[in-house]
């Protein structure tokens, strides 16, 4: 039974559009968009969710902290799973944050690192990297994310690049769904569900037909 490992932050959690600062409400099971994959992959494929709100890829949080680390607590994660036949990693949208003052290029290199550092451990067989939703300045996380709007520009195109190196299968969600307008960064149900279906497709395509 293959074993698909969903890293993320806060939206492969479900956390809901935020209307308040420290709210992290979120969608009911079957409503996250790592649920949704699972029911169009079947029974016969094993979805692990592992999203984290704030998680930033190689960053530590000086203002929220929480382990938000992403390829500090990777390995550990990996090894509890073990062994993973798929990872999907969609990270990145917490590092547009001011504080951590990076490029585009600079989180897609960061992607990168953590995908390597995923095969160095030797229990990740394929790897599938997902370009966030853009980002938009509003509601109450538009100080938070201030500037982010002209960071992300190429993100997509950066992340797109990396996973051609690492040959790696690459989703630009952007093409599918958009944020919520009410915090600019989560997503609706709606969103999770139909961006769950997308995912089921991407991730059946990286497996052996007789397996998915």
């Amino acid at each position: 039974m293959p074993v698909v490992l969903c890293y993320g932050d806060s939206n492969t959690h479900g956390t809901l559009p935020l209307t308040r600062l420290g709210q992290f409400d979120r969608h009911p099971p079957g409503d996250r968009w790592p649920d949704a994959m699972a029911d169009v992959l079947g029974p016969g494929v094993t979805v692990i969710a592992e999203g984290l709100p704030g998680r930033t890829t190689v960053h530590d949080d000086p203002v929220e902290g929480g382990c938000r680390n992403g390829i500090a607590v990777l390995p550990a994660i990996l090894h509890s799973h073990r062994p993973i036949d798929l990872m999907v990693v969609m990270l990145g949208t917490n590092d547009l944050k001011p504080r951590f003052s990076v490029t585009a290029f600079e989180i897609a290199r960061s992607v990168e690192r953590l995908c390597t550092l995923a095969r160095a451990e030797g229990v990740v067989t394929d790897l599938v990297i997902v370009a966030p939703v853009p980002v938009r300045e509003a509601g109450i996380l538009a100080e938070t994310f201030a500037g982010a709007e002209a960071r992300q520009v190429d993100l997509a195109r950066h992340l797109q690049e990396a996973a051609q190196r690492l040959g790696a299968g690459f989703v630009e969600a952007g093409r599918h769904l958009e944020v919520s307008p009410i915090d600019g960064v989560h997503w609706t149900a709606e969103a999770h569900r139909q961006f769950g279906t997308v995912m089921a497709e991407a991730v059946a395509a990286r497996f052996p037909k007789n397996t998915a």
